[in-house]
């Protein structure tokens, strides 16, 4: 079991929350509406972040369990929450031990997250254990580029950009890792997306998979 000390990392969560608002500008509000856009019922967001996906819970939602482990970024999603349309109570937590019984909720949400956790299949295990039978894996993700080249670059940038990303691995490939998990996946789109100026458009995924 990862310790909890694994996920502090407060100069990235100050970092990441600075730019957010321009991440979203870039792109990534859209990304985020269509990643929720048709959720309902009971929803368990693994990895919160800052929660900047709260205000885009549609109203069939009826409940948001939002997990974050790390302090800051927690503080600041608990402030989000405050303003969120739908019901959200932002707990401590991560991936690999999730709140909430079998089959608990309708819909697990993975947003910018597994790149980052310390085992994706302790994850995905965990996400398949408190999704009922039928719920859905809703993900927004950056991962591995299928150009060869680019892959084989991501693998060696990615033990520096671990350290300097609170843990992200830009080599993984999350797609595959879901469909072993036992999830099928029913949408997928893939594109190029730069967060920030002067970055090379990353790899994203966004669809879902049904348990």
């Amino acid at each position: 079991m990862p310790r909890q000390s694994e996920f502090q990392h407060p100069r990235f969560a100050q970092a990441y929350a600075r730019v957010a608002e321009l991440v979203d500008r870039r792109g990534a509000y859209e990304h985020r509406r269509r990643l929720l856009a048709g959720a309902g019922g009971r929803v368990i967001e693994v990895g919160a972040g800052n929660g900047r996906n709260f205000a885009h819970y549609p109203p069939g939602v009826t409940e948001v369990v939002a997990v974050e482990p790390d302090d800051t970024l927690r503080e600041l999603a608990t402030a989000q929450a405050a303003s969120a349309p739908v019901p959200v109570s932002v707990v401590s937590g991560h991936a690999e031990a999730l709140p909430g019984g079998d089959g608990a909720f309708d819909v697990v949400v993975v947003s910018l997250v597994l790149c980052s956790v310390p085992s994706q299949p302790r994850a995905l295990a965990e996400a398949a254990r408190v999704l009922r039978p039928g719920g859905q894996l809703r993900f927004y993700e950056h991962v591995r580029p299928a150009n060869p080249a680019f892959g084989l670059l991501a693998d060696v940038v990615s033990p520096l950009w671990r350290r300097v990303a609170g843990g992200c691995r830009p080599n993984r490939d999350t797609l595959a890792a879901i469909g072993r998990a036992g999830f099928e996946v029913v949408e997928t789109e893939r594109f190029g997306f730069a967060p920030q100026p002067g970055m090379p458009r990353l790899t994203h995924v966004l669809g879902y998979a049904r348990r």
